[in-house]
């Protein structure tokens, strides 16, 4: 789908959206198009229940005195709930109603609206920005979709005063996106097409935007000490990867340096989890293809960053394994040595991503000396028993950090829930036989699961985010179809952009 932004001008053909606000007040390009249809709107709306709220739509079809396929009606509420998730939302509506227009063609007036918080062009921007998000399909296996059952909107042209200002905030969440549907892709690919190997490529193809990538095999690791993340690998076939992404944009900004200490994103890239010798239930297992989540979300806002040139230093690491039993498999009661020196007892080979992110962690805090380190990972099944589909779970040890993450997954529509941490839940991972075991008892699965990753992070600024429940969706949601979400990606710049770099 092209999108393209125009000044205002009533449409030949194709269908045209035009809006009402609360109380069905028409805005003025919808009043220009009722003239224009013999006051087929206001009829249209006196004969329904359309009020203007926000999330409302009203179709017309074939308006005489026009050669419009029809006309889509949307409400856009009070001025106070024109914002930026709502536009974005109304955007992805938008896309949704309209994606088998016959014509392939769609025109959306943007008015300025009266005590709103966006201008008329910042609205246009992030209606387009929705429309793209939701435009997302994963179809490259389809051999034998019917035509008509794929989408036809070819061209999504958005029209305001201001368009060239619209065109211009549109490039940047263009990028962001650019980077959603990268993390989307990688999520949604089975594990024979993505798995250590192949997802590494992947990351390298961040190069071209200036990314700087590496990839250290089993034998770099093993020379470091990552006994941790390599026994999760050692029952594939597969080797393991680390990849090491950096992104300076620091000397971009005023007052910064390329030298500056970066911010840090860690990923758990576990591309396929049978459990290993702690097999899982054959039912379901197939959705383990997405428990590299956490990797593809870090890789996607390593893109999304570098793509629309984000002015801080950034670094991605992610950890790839992939989980297999088989003769050379880690056993339960293993007991193996990270790379920090501590030692787990692994009582569970399926509580395998924390080994992962133990390494990974610990390399990057060493290494990079970072400012701070977030991490993600589809880590526990506890976290969807607490929070369902709709938080990701969130743990840290520094309250501003969870603040600003907080916040930032509110303007983003990327919810975060903060559980607690502490010294009670620590000692439950103390291990008779070693430093510490990588399981706690039955109860609080998701606190343990953070205990044990706090471990490895040391005084540096840190959250863990659970993104287990939220990685993948079974329903279109406004600006998220059915599939990978890529949750966390926009969250992430979000943050990003709201305090690091100014």
């Amino acid at each position: 789908m092209r999108i393209s932004f125009t000044k205002p001008a009533l449409p030949g053909t194709g269908t045209a959206v035009v809006a009402a606000m609360a109380k069905g007040k028409l805005t003025p390009s919808a009043q220009k198009l009722d003239a224009k249809t013999g006051g087929a709107i206001k009829r249209a709306i006196r004969a329904s229940r359309f009020e203007g709220k926000k999330g409302q739509t009203l179709n017309i079809m074939a308006p005489a005195g026009t050669r419009l396929e029809r006309i889509m009606l949307v409400g856009l509420g009070k001025a106070a709930e024109v914002t930026d998730l709502e536009m974005q939302k109304l955007g992805g509506g938008i896309y949704a109603g309209t994606r088998r227009v016959k014509s392939g063609k769609v025109w959306v007036a943007v008015d300025a609206v009266t005590d709103a918080k966006l201008t008329a062009a910042q609205m246009a921007a992030e209606i387009a920005y929705g429309a793209r998000l939701r435009s997302y399909r994963f179809d490259k296996y389809k051999t034998k979709e019917k035509k008509s059952e794929k989408p036809s909107l070819t061209s999504l042209t958005v029209q305001c005063a201001r368009f060239t200002d619209a065109r211009r905030a549109y490039s940047g969440l263009a990028k962001i996106a650019d980077g959603v549907f990268f993390t989307r892709d990688l999520v949604s690919e089975p594990a024979n097409v993505i798995y250590p190997d192949s997802l590494a490529k992947q990351a390298r193809s961040l190069e071209k935007l200036g990314v700087r990538v590496q990839v250290l095999g089993e034998a770099a690791m093993r020379r470091l000490g990552m006994g941790a993340l390599l026994g999760v690998g050692q029952g594939s076939d597969r080797d393991s990867k680390l990849v090491v992404m950096q992104w300076n944009g620091a000397g971009q900004k005023r007052g910064g340096a390329k030298s500056d200490a970066p911010l840090a994103f860690v990923g758990k890239g576990v591309t396929f989890d049978t459990g290993g010798i702690s097999i899982k239930p054959s039912a379901g297992m197939e959705d383990m293809k997405w428990d590299m989540g956490g990797s593809g979300v870090v890789i996607g806002l390593m893109k999304a960053l570098a793509g629309r040139k984000a002015k801080v230093n950034a670094v991605g690491v992610v950890g790839l394994v992939e989980n297999m039993p088989s003769g050379a498999a880690q056993r339960p009661g293993d007991i193996v040595t990270s790379m920090s020196g501590q030692t787990i007892e692994v009582l569970n080979t399926d509580a395998e991503g924390r080994l992962v992110l133990a390494d990974a962690l610990w390399y990057c805090k060493e290494k990079f000396k970072p400012k701070l380190m977030i991490n993600l990972a589809t880590l526990t099944g506890a976290i969807i028993v607490s929070l369902g589909n709709e938080y990701a779970g969130m743990f840290s040890n520094n309250n501003r950090l969870c603040d600003r993450l907080s916040k930032a997954g509110e303007a983003v529509g990327e919810l975060v829930w903060r559980l607690p941490l502490s010294d009670t839940y620590d000692k439950l991972i103390n291990s008779d036989a070693a430093d510490m075991k990588n399981i706690g008892g039955r109860g609080a699965g998701s606190i343990t699961a953070a205990q044990f990753l706090k471990r490895f992070v040391g005084d540096t600024p840190w959250a863990h985010i659970d993104i287990a429940g939220v990685t993948w969706s079974k329903s279109d949601k406004p600006t998220v179809p059915k599939g990978g979400t890529a949750f966390g990606v926009r969250l992430l710049d979000r943050l990003v952009n709201d305090h690091y770099e100014g």
